[in-house]
């Protein structure tokens, strides 16, 4: 099958790679020149386990092309990906300017029957929209079809390859058949394939991700209780994870989500209730918890050092907003670096994939270490961000050795209490009692 996939991104790269991956011709096609160009050159602009392998067989087999040029790009094309930003406008609707100028672009260049896919997250209602943008120069008959991605970026091909269930909503039949020919190769383990109409599949990738972040911060709302009656968030997060209605999953308390997703995906959702005057007073509150979340520890570490932070060196474990990723988007070490510096820190970093993309917005207002030891040189405090594997396991000795004060403030809960006393470590995490001296 010939396919084209308009915008490279994370989700159109991944998507144009892993449907290459099944056999199928697949242009991706991007107005930044430079990335295509880096792309052309087997240069892959975004970090995802994984994706290098597929990528670079593909492109070999000469099934993943790239180019500037959408006329030629579609050529051909039985159908074609919108994987296009949806960034939040400032009331937090999603912005569809790039997804609607490309369903403009592209009526009159269709040339026969095709299937034109909104793959990008989108509000309810886009598919209509979309279909009316083609239609005003279309000549051809096409449908379009939503069929949103539930990828984890750090797992994202894994997901991709072996989805738990694909969503794609049309009432077309034609499109139907189509849909179930592309993904046949993914689904051979009865995983399904679930049709629905488009505004039910569109809604469905909102309330997915919406619930998952509402998961979250609930657990983080209990953690917070945890502290005031003394109970321990992880001993909780067992007992109730056990319990299967209501999974193990997304229960690790925190410094709260980032990503491009969960933010994003709750505010447009809170906005499209808005639009139809419903009031989504959970949403709302999910929104506003986790962003106090975020910096959840500040007052602890002023509070060590009697609320003077001026000069004092904290080191920093991790970027991203999660592993495996070099995403910092609503990333809490953003937050928590801004907090620290407004109080007269100074900043040093370690992230294993995120740290070019720091520099990019911080600059030299901070300071970046080659690994995680050289971070905590002279560093008055530890600050844990990120729960990258690398650091639920460090020396410890060769940390005493490092930093001035035994101490760590760590919002992603990698260590036993137990074993930061035995340790000598003053420890200050989320949902458990403080270990002092």
């Amino acid at each position: 099958m010939k396919i084209a996939v308009v915008g490279t991104g994370y989700v159109g790269l991944v998507t144009g790679t892993c449907f290459s991956e099944t056999g199928n011709n697949v242009t991706c096609i991007d107005i930044d020149e430079s990335k295509v160009e880096k792309l052309k050159n087997g240069i892959i602009p975004i970090y995802e386990p994984g994706l290098d392998v597929l990528f670079e067989r593909n492109v070999k087999q000469d099934r993943l092309h790239f180019t500037t040029n959408l006329k030629e790009g579609i050529e051909g094309a039985e159908i074609i990906f919108l994987a296009l930003p949806t960034p939040p406008g400032e009331d937090g609707s999603a912005d569809l300017q790039y997804v609607l100028k490309v369903a403009d672009d592209l009526g009159p260049l269709l040339k026969q029957y095709t299937i034109i896919i909104d793959k990008s997250t989108v509000p309810v209602g886009t598919a209509e929209k979309v279909h009316n943008a083609i239609a005003k120069n279309a000549k051809v008959d096409f449908d379009v079809v939503s069929n949103p991605e539930f990828l984890r970026e750090g797992v994202a091909v894994e997901d991709f390859m072996k989805p738990d269930r694909v969503v794609v909503g049309t009432e077309s039949e034609k499109a139907k058949k189509t849909m179930e020919r592309l993904y046949a190769p993914l689904v051979r383990q009865g995983n399904p394939i679930i049709f629905m109409d488009e505004r039910s599949a569109e809604l469905t990738k909102y309330a997915a991700n919406s619930f998952l972040a509402t998961k979250i911060t609930f657990m983080n709302e209990i953690a917070n209780l945890c502290e005031l009656l003394g109970a321990d968030v992880d001993a909780v997060r067992r007992g109730v994870g056990t319990d299967s209605r209501i999974g193990k999953r997304f229960l690790f308390a925190g410094i709260g989500y980032g990503g491009s997703c969960f933010p994003k995906d709750v505010q447009a959702l809170a906005k499209s209730a808005k639009d139809v005057n419903y009031d989504f007073r959970i949403l709302n509150g999910v929104m506003d918890i986790n962003q106090k979340q975020k910096t959840k520890l500040i007052p602890s570490i002023k509070d060590y050092f009697n609320g003077d932070l001026k000069g004092k060196k904290i080191a920093i474990w991790g970027l991203a907003f999660k592993p495996y990723t070099d995403d910092i988007r609503e990333a809490p070490a953003l937050y928590n670096i801004e907090e620290l510096i407004k109080e007269g820190a100074e900043v040093s970093v370690f992230d294993p994939e995120a740290m070019e993309n720091v520099k990019g917005i911080m600059g030299d207002k901070i300071t970046y270490a080659e690994d995680q030891y050289s971070v905590l040189e002279d560093a008055d405090a530890l600050m844990i961000v990120t729960e990258w594997p690398v650091f639920r396991t460090p020396d410890f000795n060769r940390m005493d050795s490092l930093l001035n004060n035994k101490v760590i403030f760590d919002g992603r809960n990698l260590y036993e209490l137990s074993s930061m006393e035995e340790l000598g470590y003053e420890y200050f995490s989320i949902g458990r009692k403080s270990v002092k001296k």
